[in-house]
This record gives structure tokens, C-alpha cells and sequence, in this order.
């Protein structure tokens, strides 16, 4: 999004800080939304040099976050979601997507961004069904004993939880093991849903992941890792993956015929999702 065409949040909810760069609103930036400073902009003004299309990376993870949560109320019959680190409410939410087709389907959104905060209370007073907590997406102990999601999701009934492009922000090795014990504290027939940077270990797709990832991480956000196939896959520890498997978030299940070739941006972000036996 140009610089032009931005807009300032109305109003600074207590706690931001809009001289540091928030995940949640670059994203939003990426995806035309308002709810975004100069310094979020300029995050993706730094990686827009060499990667004129990086907005494409938020698109194509909001368009898997549609189509993954469609095939899970729809196909898989959940109806309890628990969205980590869901962002700001720029575009399809995952309670307007999953009550669309199950309106009786509960969702609990858990992010830490003041900004994201304020908006989590706006849905709290729309939508019974729908609640919103504080906390660290990256600690699963601090999410899973947490009260409040205790006492609104059934944990002794399938649940999909959802890390739909917030692990590549994770910079250390451990994801996996942290992601393990978001699935031991569910029961079988549960699922997990996934999409994050990607580095698909080619010669021109990864120079570009790298040059990227470089951008992010020294940018005022600080993050965003590329990881390969393997170690994405390795977020679905003991899960049985749901055709077509780990593929870039563009081929998971696309809503019609392909007419225009994605370009290298699009092909560095890959989703799946995995159902526990």
C-alpha cells in the first residue's frame, strides 16, 4: 500500500506506541487496511525494494485463513476455533467466515498488540459466541491455562487451532516442540492450520526468501523468518496432513481455475493443514 493512500487509526488505544512497527499493523497495511502508522509502512517499504509484489504475502495468507477455515466448519465439522495471533479485523475474519456456515461455532482470538486489543473488545459486545484474549502466542503453557479460554472452549471436544502466518515471527528453533504442546492439550479429531513464510530452496525463490527475510528482521518490526518445507512441516507434529499436504498457500485448495501464473512473492508462503488421529 502507498504511503498516499493510508490512513491513520482514528484513535491510539492505551499502550501503543506508534513510533515502533507492529506486526499486526503491517499486516494490516499489506492488506489496504487503516489501522496502521508511517513506521508500520515503512516496514514494508524496506522490503519492497526487493520485493516489489510483498504484499502478496499478506494476501495469499488471508486467502488460505478463508479457504482452511471454510473446509473446517464446512467439511471437518468443527466448531470450536482458537485463532493465534489473529491480527487486526482488515479483511474476512475467521467468525465471520466459520458462523457463515455454523452459526452456532465458537471462536476465541488471542493477540498481545494494544491496537489489536481494542478491536477484540469491539467483537466481544457484536458477537456472544466470539471472545477475545490477551496473551503470547509463543508460550502455550501461559495460552492453555489461561481461564478464560478454558471456560469458553471445550477442551474435551475437537477444537482447530489456528497459527495462520504467525510462526515465521517466531525467530528461535523450538516452534515445533511449542507447537506440540498446543496439540497434546487437544483431543483426536482436532486439527491445526498453518501457513508461514517460505524458502522453497530453489536458486531464484531463495535468494529472494533471504533478501526478504533480511529486510523483516533488521526492519522495525524485527521478524520474519523463511523456513524450508521441512522445518514448516515440522510444525505438525503427529498430525495426518489433509490433502494436498504442506503446498504453497495459493494450490491449498484454490476457489477456482488458475489464469494468471503466480509470481515469486506468492511462492514464498506455504500453508497445510493436519488433523490429529
Amino acid at each position: 500500500m502507498s504511503g498516499a493512500t493510508a490512513q491513520y487509526p482514528s484513535a491510539v488505544p492505551v499502550g501503543v506506541d506508534p513510533t515502533r512497527a507492529s506486526i499486526a499493523r503491517v499486516y494490516d497495511a499489506a492488506l489496504n487496511g487503516k489501522d496502521n502508522y508511517e513506521i508500520d509502512r515503512e516496514v514494508l517499504a524496506q522490503v519492497r525494494t526487493v520485493a516489489p509484489q510483498v504484499n502478496d504475502l499478506a494476501w495469499a495468507n488471508r486467502d488460505f485463513l478463508i479457504r482452511s477455515c471454510r473446509f473446517l466448519a464446512m467439511q471437518a465439522g468443527i466448531d470450536q476455533f482458537l485463532d493465534l495471533g489473529s491480527g487486526l479485523p482488515t479483511a474476512e475474519n475467521t467468525h465471520q467466515i466459520v458462523q457463515r456456515v455454523s452459526p452456532e461455532a465458537k471462536v476465541l482470538y488471542v493477540d498481545n498488540d494494544p491496537v489489536v486489543l481494542a478491536h477484540g473488545r469491539a467483537l466481544l459486545e457484536e458477537n456472544e459466541r466470539t471472545h477475545f484474549v490477551s496473551g503470547d502466542i509463543f508460550q502455550p503453557d501461559e495460552i492453555l491455562g489461561h481461564q478464560e479460554i478454558r471456560d469458553f472452549l471445550d477442551f474435551e471436544r475437537p477444537i482447530a487451532i489456528l497459527q495462520v502466518g504467525t510462526w515465521h515471527h517466531y525467530l528461535g528453533d523450538d516452534g515445533p516442540e511449542k507447537m506440540a504442546a498446543y496439540l497434546d492439550a487437544l483431543v483426536p479429531g482436532s486439527y491445526a492450520s498453518i501457513a508461514h513464510f517460505y524458502d522453497p530452496e530453489t536458486p531464484e525463490h531463495s535468494e529472494l526468501a533471504r533478501k526478504m527475510e533480511d529486510k523483516f528482521v533488521h526492519s522495525p518490526m524485527g521478524s520474519g523468518r523463511f523456513r524450508t518445507k521441512e522445518q514448516i512441516q515440522a510444525l505438525f507434529p503427529g498430525l495426518e496432513m489433509v490433502e494436498p499436504g504442506l503446498v504453497l498457500c495459493d494450490d491449498w485448495w484454490p476457489d477456482g481455475p488458475r489464469l494468471q501464473p503466480l509470481n515469486l512473492v506468492r511462492q514464498c508462503i506455504a500453508g497445510g493443514v493436519g488433523r490429529k488421529p
